[in-house]
C-alpha cells in the first residue's frame, strides 16, 4: 500500500507545477536502487528505494517520459534487474555503459534518441561529478542523498520550473 501512497503523493506534488519536464533520467546505483549492480549477481530479486517505484509510477500516469543514464560497467546486470522490477516498458532511452564522460555521451544518446532538448530534461542522480557535467549540457540536474523521494522530487520540479522561467524572461528581454 505504501507504494501507492508515494504514487498518490507524487501525482499531487507534479500538480503544483505549471511548467514539467518532457522528460525524467535517472541513474540507477544509489539513486533508484541502493547499491552498485556490479556487487550483485544477476540471480538476486533487486529492490528499489522505498519511494522510487511510486514515484516512477506517477511520473508515466502523469505521460512524462523517462529515461535511464548510468554508467555502469555491468550493463547486463542492470538491465536484469530492471527487468526483474517490471520497469523495463517504463523508459523510453537506457543508456547504460561504462564512461569517463560523466554521462555527457549518455545524455547526447538520449537527446539523439528521443528529440527532447536538454534544457526540457530533469535529471537525478548520486554522483557530483556527473550533476555538474550534465548541468554544464543544460539539463536540470538534482543530486539526490539517498536514493529518489518525495523531497527529490519537489526540488527537481521546483528548480526546473525556475530555471524555466528564468529561461523564458531571458527569450523576452532579446
Amino acid at each position: 500500500m505504501e507504494g501507492e501512497m508515494v504514487k498518490d503523493e507524487a501525482l499531487r506534488i507534479i500538480s503544483l507545477f505549471e511548467v514539467l519536464p518532457s522528460l525524467v533520467v535517472f541513474d540507477l546505483d544509489y539513486t533508484l536502487w541502493p547499491f552498485y549492480c556490479e556487487m550483485r549477481s544477476k540471480r538476486e530479486m533487486p529492490s528499489l528505494y522505498p519511494q522510487a517505484k511510486g514515484i516512477i509510477h506517477a511520473f508515466q500516469e502523469r505521460g512524462i517520459e523517462m529515461a535511464i543514464a548510468s554508467r555502469s560497467p555491468t550493463p547486463d546486470i542492470a538491465n536484469t534487474f530492471i527487468d526483474k522490477l517490471s520497469l523495463k516498458s517504463m523508459f523510453v532511452a537506457k543508456e547504460i555503459f561504462s564512461s569517463w564522460t560523466h554521462k555527457a555521451e549518455h545524455f547526447q544518446r538520449i537527446h539523439r534518441r528521443t528529440g527532447v532538448p536538454f534544457n526540457s530534461m530533469l535529471f537525478f542522480d548520486d554522483e557530483y561529478r556527473n550533476i555538474d557535467t550534465v548541468s554544464k549540457m543544460g539539463v536540470t540536474s538534482i543530486l539526490v542523498d539517498n536514493g529518489v523521494n518525495l523531497q527529490e522530487l519537489y526540488s527537481g520540479l521546483d528548480k526546473f520550473s525556475k530555471n524555466s522561467k528564468l529561461a523564458d524572461m531571458n527569450k523576452t528581454d532579446l
